[in-house]
């Protein structure tokens, strides 16, 4: 039977924002994301591609299109549950995972979205997610993927255009030089300086050197990244203390500005160039920086921690 997970509302942002070639909302074995409010809330809005799981005489009736033994992520929402410490205590308290063995009152305690995600846990091997806040939080944090809408033909997800991804909720975004060049994600987002790794230029900050940090180095192992490391976190940490929302981005988004986010992270959290690594690639499946700047951030990680202790030369790297 498959675990409960709580999930921040960050975490299905990013979630609902990666990318291959094109947004991963298109793969139908990736994402499968229940509502389970009633029908009113539902059809008043919901989170974008979001099914609405019908029940009846107790039971929960997921669409018959949903196959969860396949699906990567399964996102369960109510209205506002924020804990799953009922669920937990049951857990903890009986290994025999049979659902009927826990008191009616215990069971009154959960909200909606456990119920329902203890109900479909038979149905996966992967976690159920339940997201954090419900539906409440996640629509006041991300109004831009409230909608109406509740059938989705596959060209209208090949369309879709995915939002950057979030590193530091509500602060530091990570994206390509496309979304950089969006008016709308700038406004949704509240963006408020730029740091540009790419050779374009983009349009907005241009000469406002307190909004722009424009590092323009090529997307080749040539590139050299590292004279400027020290400059970009003092640029970012001076923006987080003003309040601003800062976008990263280069071209693709998959190699140089991840680069320039994992330096930083490593410097603001004086922590590894590996467990930076695993952070950043939780947010952002497909970031890939090159050989070349893979090495100079092990150099980095000399400067802010004074040893080299990741081992870049594993292939994960």
């Amino acid at each position: 039977m498959a675990r409960l997970v709580l999930c921040e509302p960050t975490e299905l942002y990013n979630i609902l924002n990666q990318v291959t070639k094109l947004s991963r909302l298109t793969e139908s074995n990736y994402l499968c994301l229940l509502d389970v409010r009633s029908k009113r809330e539902y059809d008043e809005s919901h989170v974008i591609t979001a099914h609405r799981v019908k029940k009846k005489a107790n039971e929960y009736l997921i669409p018959e299109s949903v196959d969860l033994e396949c699906v990567k992520y399964c996102v369960v929402y109510d209205s506002n549950t924020s804990s799953l410490e009922g669920i937990l205590k049951h857990d903890d308290d009986d290994d025999d995972d049979d659902d009927n063995s826990y008191n009616r009152g215990e069971e009154l305690m959960l909200g909606a979205a456990i119920k329902c995600g203890r109900a479909l846990a038979h149905l996966t091997r992967h976690p159920i997610y339940i997201l954090k806040g419900g539906y409440e939080c996640f629509s006041a944090m991300y109004h831009f993927f409230r909608t109406q809408k509740i059938i989705w033909m596959p060209q209208e997800l090949d369309e879709f255009q995915p939002y950057p991804v979030e590193i530091v909720p509500g602060k530091v975004y990570l994206g390509n030089f496309r979304q950089a060049c969006d008016p709308k994600i700038q406004k949704d987002l509240k963006i408020k300086a730029h740091v540009n790794v790419s050779m374009e230029t983009g349009p907005f900050f241009v000469g406002d050197a307190d909004k722009l940090l424009h590092i323009q180095i090529e997307d080749s192992l040539q590139a050299n990244i590292f004279p400027f490391l020290r400059h970009l976190c003092h640029f970012i940490e001076i923006h987080l203390k003003l309040g601003s929302v800062i976008l990263v981005f280069s071209t693709l988004g998959i190699s140089r500005s991840c680069a320039a986010i994992l330096a930083y992270l490593m410097h603001w959290n004086e922590q590894t160039l590996k467990r930076s690594w695993d952070y950043v690639k939780k947010c952002k499946n497909n970031m890939r920086p090159n050989r070349a700047l893979v090495a100079q951030l092990s150099e980095w990680e000399t400067v802010v921690l004074g040893d080299f202790i990741t081992d870049v030369s594993d292939p994960l790297y």
